[in-house]
């Protein structure tokens, strides 16, 4: 072999050495932008959104008309104002803590971390999905996937919850579109990998300049005839929020 193609293999191995591993990390902090963006697909430094809540069983149906606010990951508030028998309930979450406010019986209940996962307002949300106490970014180890029958416009992430949280799910399947991270659809598998609900993003629309899923559709697999639908009506990035809407006296308030 002589000396020049001796340089060149010396130069290939270094470059390789060099930038393999760099490649790898590129790939991995691209997989965090995507995770991040999905926990805040919704939200911003601040935002103000009002959406409307179909909830759908076999026996009877209703659609709960709210206002939402947020500040970063950390604050939410939510406000029922349709229809009237719901009218006036809220919720906050401040960090770990969240409370609920009943109008009819003029009491704010604090909600224990274990009751997370329960049902929010009979649908098939859970408490976490609305406000958001367990992010997949800080609460999951996640790592790019494949799936049966994968599209290859669509990037697949698996996510799984970290030892000692109260999560109930055993793992969560996310596909979100390559050309910019919207996500298309989430399924959540119990701790033996049963499918038991299926999130679906449709309506793509532009919101404050951002191109957001306008619907959510929560399905549960284990629930015949159920499905919860959120439809985003209006929604507002980094507006200025009083400090007082994130406050235990603003759950009695009827503004």
């Amino acid at each position: 072999m002589g000396p020049v193609i001796m340089r060149l293999c010396h130069a290939i191995v270094f470059l390789s050495i060099v930038f393999a591993p760099l490649s790898g990390i590129s790939k991995e902090r691209d997989v965090d932008r995507i995770v991040k963006e999905i926990d805040e697909l919704y939200r911003s430094d601040s935002s103000y959104a009002r959406l409307e809540m179909e909830i759908v069983t076999p026996h009877w149906e209703r659609t709960l008309k709210m206002h939402a606010w947020t500040e970063g990951m950390e604050k939410t508030f939510i406000r029922i104002t349709a229809p009237p028998k719901e009218e006036g309930v809220a919720t906050l979450r401040i960090g770990n803590e969240m409370w609920n406010y009943l109008p009819k019986t003029n009491k704010v209940i604090k909600v224990p971390p274990s009751m997370m996962m329960s049902s929010w307002m009979g649908s098939d949300f859970t408490n976490d999905d609305l406000v958001k106490e367990f992010t997949f970014l800080e609460d999951y180890n996640y790592t790019e996937t494949t799936v049966d029958d994968g599209e290859e416009k669509l990037l697949y992430i698996r996510f799984t919850p970290k030892p000692d949280l109260p999560i109930v799910w055993g793992k969560v399947i996310a596909a979100v579109r390559k050309k910019d991270s919207i996500p298309v659809w989430e399924k959540y598998y119990d701790e033996k990998e049963k499918l038991m609900r299926v999130l679906r993003f449709k309506e793509i629309e532009s919101f404050d300049g951002r191109e957001l899923p306008s619907v959510m559709e929560l399905v549960p697999q284990n629930k015949e005839g159920h499905k919860t639908v959120i439809r985003y009506i209006e929604l507002d990035f980094n507006p200025q929020i009083s400090g007082d809407i994130f406050s235990l006296r603003n759950l009695r308030s009827q503004r």
